[in-house]
């Protein structure tokens, strides 16, 4: 019985810690850069939501210098999760979870500056003029001047045949004030102030900058997968007239929250479905969180998503019991195979004392018959004492299990006969006359009755 309890309260004591283990929040290290970007505001703006709705998953920010630098930390194992550019390096081990923003490339030329006494440059139209041209490239990173190339390649422009220029995105209006440059590409959202800013420092003199539409950005996309033909909206800019006063195409990439491939599908799932979750809420305030969309869960997906994410996406996130019922399944069958292998073992500590045990009835039984023929009132007390000590050493036995309660009425029904027996013989003697019992008694010692 002790063994069976323990094995129940150590079955209990197991699935109490698995569940305190399952459901305790887990802390997640996403790693997001640079310093001051959109990226950080919205990783921090989610970790915040995430503490005050006591979520079951927590991220702590990893602040990086960028997507590649992110890309890395993912890539050492040092994050569980990173933003990524969908147009870099992607890591071997990062699955996708969401997509965080898309981002457009923009080719603008802004108007030519009139000189007194100087004839003015011939006017870019196109992608194909900007030969022989300097292109000012808005930010510091070399992923943007991959995409600058990529866009003149295809229209057979030599990157060799332009001089590329690349500042901060902090000194961007100030650089087009000061014409470093005859066009420039910024790449961001639809509504990014950086690029809003850059336009707007692009116009002077009551002139508009010229957008160079992309119109190839269907054959980019199909040579190149992490890109997506896509367009800018009349009036993204702002101004008047609409900057640009007309739909323009070009090519988007997104980035990403990706997952390295070793992290549980039940946290992933549970992180995805806390994010969409928290987007909700904090689209008004925050309206960075509103861009925040599900990942691609074809299998053909250019980053192929993590199969917590499309759990999630799919409706097929496994509830607790889904993923822990074979578990529990295997803790009954244990339950019931420790409680037999339990009364085995109570069992066979006890052998001994049931051998004991069992001698000493048959003890009993064989005094039922010395009782019948015994000649001596001190020999029956004698008797009636052993029965007294074996009725003992039998209820010690029935205590600890050693016999079963079947044993011990077989065991009352022998000790009723030996009373019985007792007192009958007793009745018998107490009627002879004292001589006639020592002579009984001296015949059978000597044999000869």
């Amino acid at each position: 019985m002790f063994v069976t309890l323990a094995g129940i309260l150590a079955l209990v004591g197991a699935v109490a810690a698995a569940y305190y283990f399952a459901m305790r929040p887990v802390t997640l290290r996403i790693a997001v850069g640079p310093a001051n970007s959109d990226d950080v505001r919205v990783v921090q703006t989610l970790s915040q939501a995430f503490i005050q709705a006591r979520s079951q998953i927590r991220l702590r920010p990893m602040q990086t210098d960028g997507a590649v630098a992110s890309a890395k930390a993912l890539a050492d194992g040092k994050a569980d999760l990173a933003i990524i550019r969908g147009d870099l390096e992607v890591p071997k081990n990062a699955q996708a979870v969401a997509t965080l923003r898309k981002n457009v490339a923009v080719l603008w030329v802004p108007p030519a500056a009139n000189v007194k006494g100087k004839k003015a440059a011939p006017k870019i139209t196109k992608i194909v003029q900007l030969s022989g041209h300097r292109i000012g490239v808005v930010g510091r990173t070399q992923a943007n001047v991959d995409l600058l190339k990529v866009i003149l390649q295809q229209y057979g422009v030599d990157p060799n045949k332009v001089e590329i220029v690349q500042f901060p995105a902090n000194e961007a209006s100030e650089a087009i004030r000061n014409q470093r440059a005859d066009a420039y590409l910024a790449a961001g959202p639809v509504n990014s102030k950086i690029t809003a800013d850059a336009i707007t420092a692009s116009t002077r003199e009551g002139g508009v900058p010229t957008f160079l539409a992309i119109d190839a950005a269907g054959a980019i996309a199909q040579n190149h997968p992490v890109y997506e033909a896509s367009e800018v909206p009349a009036g993204s800019f702002g101004g008047s007239p609409a900057r640009p006063e007309e739909e323009v195409k070009t090519i988007s990439f997104s980035h990403h929250v990706v997952a390295r491939k070793g992290l549980p599908e039940s946290t992933v799932a549970t992180f995805t479905r806390q994010l969409f979750a928290i987007r909700q809420t904090l689209k008004t305030d925050f309206p960075l969180a509103a861009q925040i969309e599900t990942p691609d869960t074809d299998k053909d997906a250019v980053l192929p998503a993590h199969p917590g994410a499309a759990a999630y996406v799919d409706g097929e996130e496994k509830t607790f019991l889904d993923r822990y019922s074979d578990f529990i399944w295997w803790g009954l069958m244990m339950l019931s195979a420790m409680g037999s292998v339990g009364a085995w073992f109570a069992g066979y500590l006890r052998k001994d004392e049931r051998g004991n045990n069992s001698t000493l009835r048959e003890r009993l039984l064989d005094m039922i018959a010395a009782a019948r023929r015994s000649d001596s009132t001190e020999e029956l007390d004698q008797m009636q004492m052993e029965a007294d000590d074996i009725l003992r050493d039998t209820l010690r036995c029935f205590e600890h299990g050693a016999i079963e309660e079947g044993s011990l009425t077989a065991f009352n029904i022998a000790l009723d006969q030996f009373h019985n027996a007792v007192a009958d013989r007793k009745a018998v003697l107490m009627s002879m006359p004292q001589t006639l019992q020592r002579a009984g008694a001296q015949f059978r010692a000597a044999g000869t009755l």
